[in-house]
């Protein structure tokens, strides 16, 4: 009987990112169209995000594409003040987008149905069309992932966060073809070959920290989720604002910090935290194109020229292959971590 391959799953998982991001954007457009156009119509006063988990970090996003890109004001919901406390706020005139992977959360299908009840029009972006959170929302957007079958969520986000660039920017009326180098740019970060020594440098790490700011801070988010829930180490995200108002205090060189660094506004804003990590002797790893971040530690370099907006499609995807590479280093398995289902039913 042959030994089971360790993280097979994931790594395969992985490994379909750029053929996943050439789907998203050869079958969406139709369906991105039609919903663009809804939405321009209902002129919505403000949108509101619902999600779990990984998918919470797609919405996060989704938060500064729609900010940014749109002007509009946008929240991330505090589900349990509907599935919980019962509240049920007037949502007329609000866009109301929950985003799951399965699409079978009780609490984002509940809380979707009692948004809708309230007056919000509703979107469920899942990889499940026939899923029970699609068929609670008036609209629904599939992001064509494909089945995932391991635990740890990837290529479902990464196809989340290009469909959520695509529906924003279509919405906006503003060009998509930037999208088509991203299946190119994801096929370079699947085969760069730095992640197994920065792997072999953080083996033994029991905590660390992942820090970004703008576009790029859901990728610090998703990053120590995923060092979370595949190595079992102890792992904190902080927007690089928030991390020199106190946290930088318990930075050292024995705590590694992951630093996302985009090429842009958010990238530049990481200069002065950069600079404080430098002062402190910390191991500074640094996820960011070869011209950024020059006095890091270690890197885990990213293609060169990508948009600072798209720039999260790909930025994550030498963190979940350091993950897989850490928990197999580990000999724990990233395809089925202790404890964790693939579905997560919380109220």
């Amino acid at each position: 009987m042959s030994t089971p391959v360790l993280g097979r799953l994931v790594r395969a998982e992985i490994a379909e990112q750029p053929a996943v991001a050439d789907r998203v954007l050869t079958s969406a457009g139709g369906e991105l169209t039609r919903l663009a156009a809804v939405l321009r119509e209902a002129a919505p006063r403000a949108v509101l995000l619902t999600a779990r988990g990984t998918s919470d970090h797609a919405a996060l996003y989704a938060k500064y594409l729609v900010e940014v890109g749109l002007g509009l004001p946008c929240g991330l919901t505090s589900t349990s003040t509907l599935t919980v406390y019962g509240a049920r706020p007037d949502l007329r005139g609000v866009l109301w987008i929950s985003i799951s992977q399965s699409g079978g959360s009780p609490d984002l299908v509940e809380s979707t149905a009692a948004a809708r009840r309230a007056g919000a029009l509703t979107l469920a972006v899942t990889n499940n069309p026939q899923s029970p959170l699609a068929r609670a929302a008036e609209h629904h957007l599939d992001v064509h992932a494909g089945p995932e079958l391991a635990v740890a969520a990837t290529k479902s986000y990464t196809a989340q966060l290009l469909t959520l660039w695509l529906l924003v920017t279509t919405w906006r009326g503003a060009p998509t073809t930037p999208a088509a180098a991203v299946p190119g740019f994801l096929a370079e970060a699947v085969a760069a070959d730095d992640v197994p020594q920065v792997a072999s440098r953080y083996r033994f790490v029991d905590r660390l920290v992942t820090t970004a700011r703008g576009y790029s801070y859901p990728t610090a988010r998703e990053a120590a989720l995923k060092l979370m829930e595949t190595s079992y180490l102890s792992a904190q995200a902080f927007s690089a604002a928030d991390l020199m108002h106190g946290p930088l205090a318990m930075v050292d060189a024995d705590r590694p910090v992951i630093a996302v660094v985009a090429d842009g506004p958010g990238g530049e804003a990481m200069a002065p935290v950069l600079a404080a990590l430098r002062d402190r002797g910390a191991d500074v790893c640094a996820v960011a194109p070869p011209h950024l971040a020059p006095d890091a530690t270690v890197r885990l370099g990213l293609p060169a020229g990508m948009p600072e907006d798209l720039a999260p499609v790909v930025q994550i995807v030498p963190l979940q292959r350091l993950a897989l590479e850490m928990a197999v280093a580990r000999g724990l398995d990233p395809d089925a971590p202790r404890g964790l289902r693939k579905v997560t039913e919380t109220r």
